[in-house]
């Protein structure tokens, strides 16, 4: 559904839903996991490595025993406890002096980032909302801010990919909430007082919250604190009338073993729960003496080429921990309290009942295990059980899949994506590949869909739904006579929809969109989905008064070249004919359709009882949420959400468009600090913050995405956090790598990325909003090789880096890497060319690395950091490497965050503030520069290589203002001893 993730981190609309609770920080990849241990890790404080001129500082940080807030000092760079205001231009205030900078930097413990920036990473967050089956509730989920380094310096076990907390028998990290409170939605759109659902233990840890299909019960998961430890999870239930809580089991020695699924509602009284076995002992304990070498053969000469997976088993001991703790005993549990088990102990992954309720589709995976991948692609059976939990039959059993091509749209082999029908009693449909499950091998088709009942009759074959010349995408399904089927191919970025009738052979499938992926302006929007009696969510078919059309409801992001402008339009399926019934405010406000609200009962829905969620958001006003009704489109707002940061409630917000060398419209989002005015503050510091993405057309790549009216949403390490500092911040300008035709993008990955780069620093420069010596670039991830790639290849262009999380060395990832499906050895130059690893030497500007000590993202191990930490100490490059203990790819503890940002604004006021004296504007000064400039352009033909292809005497300019500060102001005689000196 169109924008659904920018609202389900308070709304959950599926009652089947596990709910878990959503990252604070709206800029990381990864949300926050929490959870709890037997025994804390050695809680450590991040390990630094600087280098600075010709000397190496490495400060190695012992444990420490008193309490985390004790780590905790208090650092101002700006010298004052507000952290400083800002100068007559705008511009931040200086840092601490060099020997006091020095201290500071070298010292042991985390750090804290200033008061103005600190104080919106530790507001209080919003619950998250989900609402009942049948819309009248509204359950809110509280959660609290950032998690304390203690939650992750516990032990976990790596196994197979998954990350586990082997006292608790949950995934590690795992986040949770802390109270559960339920709002009647009253018929005028207001909410009732507040119903809190009681009975839970104080301190208690909630997950895996959902409704009962009647919305008459909540079941859900909690932990608590023991003796310092976190316990294992037991279920509870609570029932929503009377708000009280309890225990599901009778016995408190069940418990819920939730690494992978962790229960289910057969029907409105029973829960089918995965539960820890009775019969398990004590972990297996490693072996002292190995029982002989690790062996690893290809005597086959089998061809397997897999991506860098991480955290995957390393022995036979690794393999029974992950069959101790996988391993459940499936149990049938009724609110009256019986129990029984069902099934035999097995690594279930899956359980999910029919939509009348009568199966069970039950998947599980067994050895033999492997070594090279993660669990994902073990071995895997997919069984039909009765409700009660008795064997049907077996649909099938995939073999190891460890040799998945790395080509985009490679699948595995065999049966996949094995559902149930969500439109009619005990059917289920699957896709099966046609080509081997390689994306480089030619057929037609290439996949076929296939629907079965249940229990089939003896000799019945599944039946063919349809044939696809792309990859399977998905089904949406309405009923016998209307369903859409997708399919997609990543190499043209061709997607279709097409129109079938699944209860009809003589309706031929037709198709209803056939468009490209990267197209956003004509993306017609994705259907409206109802829900169903049976629980079920189904495309909503609407009817309209004395007409007899076939219409559904497309819900759409609404891409135009001024921005987004989301929209609802009714679809005939049968003539094509669109009417627009909604759509977002364009001047001041960024509205979408969230959900659905008049589903309640069976059938068409009637276009004049049409009720629907909306969302409305500004620039400086936070999103809230509203029902609109119909006919008199009727609006009731529903949640009046604080501002989270009313510090920054009057920033200043712009989408920016400009053009970069080759025709290529580029756009950013430009973000100026409350109260600033270019005519009289004059130029900031800026802070550019990316990340590149790949396109196979230079109009899809200059095509507008994103509205210039939506909330500015500050997570905990956004790049918007300087803004509270002064800063001038150009965040997501795109950077499009473009491969037309045969052509690959990342052929000409540098190139682009330099003049993409180029193209907004110009805009922001002429604006006059940003100073030309004082911008510094930044990222995450792919992010962080984009900042290292821009400061090897466009010196002139920044001050500074801070790279975060990223690799930097591609020969370490020779199986592909983001979306480049040649191996290292197909395109060796590409993967030299674009590792700035290998262009270390050319690095001339502070870069600040920045990485989790247990990054598992494939890919960013942190030795990429490490190696690339030293290439640069090689070649007396001015560097500092922090690595985070206990930290994943992104952040998340509260010490490791606060110390990222200290770290983040101390490099930003030490090498991007005052990087260069204020340069004097005047007309006559000004007019003298640019003749200086021309005369030095003309003089050296017009470039430097160092600089790239300069194509105008304003980018020399800018250029030689970057490499030598206070250049303008020594005159012309200066600039031609500059260039003498430099051998220019």
């Amino acid at each position: 559904m169109m924008r659904f993730h920018k609202a389900c981190h308070r709304f959950s609309l599926s009652p089947l839903c596990h709910l878990s609770p959503p990252s604070p920080s709206l800029s990381l990849l990864l949300p926050p996991k929490l959870s709890g241990f037997s025994t804390l890790r050695t809680l450590r404080c991040p390990r630094v490595r600087r280098f600075s001129g010709n000397s190496l500082t490495t400060v190695t940080m012992s444990p420490r025993s008193a309490s985390r807030l004790r780590c905790l000092a208090s650092v101002c760079p700006g010298g004052a406890e507000d952290g400083g205001g800002s100068s007559s231009n705008g511009s931040v205030s200086a840092s601490a002096t060099a020997t006091e900078d020095d201290e500071l930097a070298s010292g042991t413990g985390y750090r804290l980032p200033p008061p103005e920036i600190r104080d919106i990473v530790d507001a209080p967050p919003v619950p998250a909302l989900s609402f009942s089956p049948h819309r009248d509730k509204i359950l809110f989920l509280k959660r609290r801010a950032l998690p304390p380094l203690a939650d992750l310096a516990r032990p976990e076990e790596k196994l197979a990919g998954v990350r586990i907390d082997g006292h608790c028998n949950t995934r590690s990290r795992m986040s949770f909430y802390t109270g559960l409170g339920i709002h009647q939605l009253l018929p005028n759109g207001t909410l009732s007082p507040e119903k809190e659902i009681t009975g839970i233990p104080d301190g208690g840890k909630i997950n895996f919250v959902t409704w009962s299909n009647d919305g008459k019960h909540l079941a859900f998961s909690v932990r608590i604190d023991e003796n310092g430890n976190t316990s294992k999870p037991i279920v509870w239930v609570a029932d929503v009338e009377t708000g009280e809580a309890r225990p599901l089991f009778k016995s408190q020695d069940i418990h819920l073993n939730a690494i992978f699924e962790s229960f289910v509602w057969i029907d409105d009284s029973t829960l089918l729960v995965s539960t820890i076995p009775s019969s398990r002992g004590d972990p297996p304990k490693k072996p002292l003496v190995p029982s002989g070498p690790k062996t690893l053969s290809n005597e086959k000469k089998s061809v397997v080429q897999v991506r860098t997976f991480q955290d995957l088993l390393k022995d036979e001991y690794d393999a029974d921990l992950f069959d101790y703790y996988a391993t459940s005993q499936l149990v049938l549990a009724s609110l009256d309290g019986t129990a029984k088990e069902v099934g035999l102990p097995a690594v279930y992954t899956s359980l999910d009942p029919s939509t009348d309720h009568k199966y069970l589709l039950v998947s599980s995976l067994h050895r033999p295990y492997s070594f090279i991948v993660p669990c994902g692609r073990f071995p895997k059976k997919v069984e039909v059980w009765t409700a009660d939990g008795k064997f049907v039959r077996q649909l099938c059993d995939l073999p190891l899949a460890e040799d998945i091509p790395i080509a985009s749209n490679s699948v595995r082999k065999g049966m996949r994506s094995i559902n149930w029908r969500a439109d009619k009693p005990s059917t289920l449909y699957w896709a099966e590949t046609q080509d081997g499950g390689d994306a480089k091998v030619e057929a037609s088709p290439r996949d076929i869909v296939y629907m079965q009942s249940a229990e089939p009759l003896a000799g019945e074959e599944p039946e063919v739904l349809h044939k696809l010349d792309l990859r399977y995408g998905g089904i949406s399904w309405c009923d016998d006579t209307l369903a859409l089927v997708y399919e997609s191919w990543y190499k043209t970025r061709r997607t279709r929809t097409w129109l079938i009738s699944p209860g009809s052979n003589d309706v031929s499938p037709r198709i209803l969109f056939d468009r490209s992926s990267e197209d956003v302006y004509s993306d017609p929007g994705s259907t409206m989905l109802r829900r169903t009696a049976a629980g079920t969510y189904v495309m909503a078919k609407i009817k309209k008064e004395d007409d007899e059309g076939t219409y559904v409801l497309l819900n759409g992001s609404g891409a135009t070249p001024q921005g987004n402008v989301p929209f609802l339009d009714l679809f005939e399926i049968n003539t094509g004919n669109k009417e627009r019934i909604w759509e977002s405010d364009k001047e001041k406000y960024f509205e979408t359709v969230v959900a659905l609200m008049s589903d309640q009962k069976e059938g068409d829905l009637r276009m004049e009882e049409l009720k629907i969620l909306t969302s409305k958001e500004s620039k400086t006003e936070n999103t809230q949420y509203s029902l609109q009704l119909w006919p008199d489109r009727k609006v009731q707002q529903i949640t009046n959400f604080p501002h989270p940061y009313p510090q920054l409630a009057s920033l200043q917000k712009e989408m920016i468009r400009y053009q970069r060398k080759d025709g290529v419209q580029l756009t950013a989002t430009l973000y100026l600090p409350p109260g600033y005015d270019p005519s009289k503050d004059g130029p900031l510091p800026c802070l550019f913050w990316s990340y590149p993405g790949e396109f196979k057309s230079k109009d899809a790549a200059s095509q507008v995405r994103g509205s210039p009216n939506e909330f500015a949403g500050i997570g905990s390490t956004s790049a918007l956090l300087w803004l509270a500092r002064r800063f001038a911040i150009l965040s997501g300008p795109t950077i499009p790598i473009i491969g037309e035709g045969d052509e690959e993008a990342n052929d000409r990955y540098v190139e682009q990325l330099v003049t993409s780069a180029e193209a907004a620093v110009d805009e922001v420069v002429r604006r006059g909003v940003a100073h030309p010596s004082k911008i510094a670039v930044g990222g995450h991830s792919y992010g962080a090789f984009m900042t290292a790639n821009l400061l090897a290849h466009a010196p002139h262009l920044f001050s500074c880096g801070i790279a975060r999380s990223g690799a930097y060395n591609r020969t370490l990832t020779p199986f592909g890497f983001q979306n480049e499906d040649r191996t290292l050895w197909e395109a060796t130059n590409v993967y030299v060319e674009m590792s700035p690893f290998m262009s270390a030497n050319k690095i001339k500007k502070p870069i600040l690395l920045i990485h989790g000590e247990e990054d598992n993202n494939p890919g960013t191990l942190t030795m990429q950091s490490d190696r690339f930490f030293n290439a640069l100490k090689g070649h007396g490059a001015l560097c500092r490497l922090v690595v985070l203990p206990h930290e994943s790819h992104g952040y998340s503890a509260r010490e490791s965050i606060m110390h990222v940002l200290w770290e983040t604004d101390r490099w930003l006021q030490k090498y991007c503030v005052p990087n260069t004296s204020d340069v004097d504007t005047s007309p006559d000064q000004s007019k003298e520069e640019s003749d200086s400039a021309d005369k030095v352009a003309t003089a050296t033909g017009g470039g430097n290589p160092e600089f790239g292809e300069l194509e105008d005497h304003s980018k020399l300019r800018r250029s030689l203002l970057c490499l030598w500060p206070g250049l303008v102001t020594k005159g012309k005689c200066s600039i031609r001893m500059h260039l003498q000196k430099h051998g220019t």
